[in-house]
């Protein structure tokens, strides 16, 4: 994997942990725009455009700052810590 920030080059990207929805905006019966998946655990979590914006408050509260899209079509991952994007990144997964 090419190093673009030194938060890529201890990853072992894991796999979404769903893929479709954001599990916390159906818990509490919102809506979200994109999806973004924590490369650091799976997490999945609606975009900055979304209501809640839970990809970034999982970030924040779990200090997980890699996310890559899982929006059909996108290839970008994205580094909250040295706001980064990474466009055209094809995350293996493990």
């Amino acid at each position: 994997m090419t190093t673009v920030c030194a938060h890529f080059d201890a990853l072992v990207p894991a796999e979404p942990e769903i893929r479709g929805q954001c599990p916390e905006c159906v818990a509490s019966g919102s809506t979200w725009v994109h999806l973004r998946s924590c490369l650091t655990c799976g997490h999945v979590g609606c975009c900055d455009s979304s209501p809640h914006r839970h990809a970034t408050a999982h970030a924040r509260l779990r200090e997980h700052v890699l996310v890559q899209s899982i929006e059909p079509g996108e290839s970008w991952a994205y580094c909250y810590a040295d706001d980064l994007l990474v466009p055209g990144r094809d995350v293996p997964r493990r």
